[in-house]
């Protein structure tokens, strides 16, 4: 399994084929759909992100809360192609890279190659397992999204697939 230690850059990426298992350790930004959407409201408004995208990850979760003694709750992925329609725009203003579940939208793919982004899946139905590799958690933006919020984990060796390489290859087809 090929060790991914962020932050991350397209020359870290490029090398990474589809199909590939990776453990990443570095911060990843939990964002889905609400959170997704007042990212693009602001980026039309021409107003500043509450937090640099580029060269991020962005991991479509919204994690539970923490039990007693734990960083976090269960955290697995979200279907990713609910956030397909702001990708796209997210990927021409910086961002690197997403983690979910499931296949993405032709223009996702796109905008994937287009960008020297890369799109990778985790497990799902293993959001409590998936907790243990969360190390810590900070709120970043949008409290009042609640479990939906933005929120910055530091994770070490999360367990990844390479879903849609650098390159545009697509596990999918």
């Amino acid at each position: 399994m090929e060790k991914l230690i962020g932050p991350l850059t397209k020359k870290k990426i490029s090398g990474l084929k589809s199909g590939q298992e990776v453990l990443y350790t570095g911060v990843m930004y939990t964002a889905r759909d609400q959170a997704h959407k007042r990212m693009i409201d602001l980026l039309e408004k021409k107003k500043p992100l509450p937090f640099d995208i580029k060269d991020k990850v962005i991991y479509y979760c919204g994690p539970n809360p923490a039990p007693k003694g734990k960083v976090v709750g269960s955290c697995g992925p979200t279907t990713s192609s609910r956030m397909d329609k702001f990708t796209p725009r997210l990927m021409d203003s910086g961002l690197l890279a997403t983690i979910g579940k499931g296949e993405r939208s032709v223009d996702v793919a796109k905008a994937i190659k287009k960008n020297r982004a890369i799109y990778f899946i985790t497990y799902a139905g293993c959001g409590a397992l998936l907790s243990k590799y969360v190390k810590k958690r900070r709120l970043i933006c949008f409290k009042d999204l609640g479990a939906e919020a933005v929120f910055a984990f530091e994770v070490k060796d999360f367990p990844l697939i390479v879903a849609i390489d650098s390159k545009g290859v697509n596990i999918y087809e």
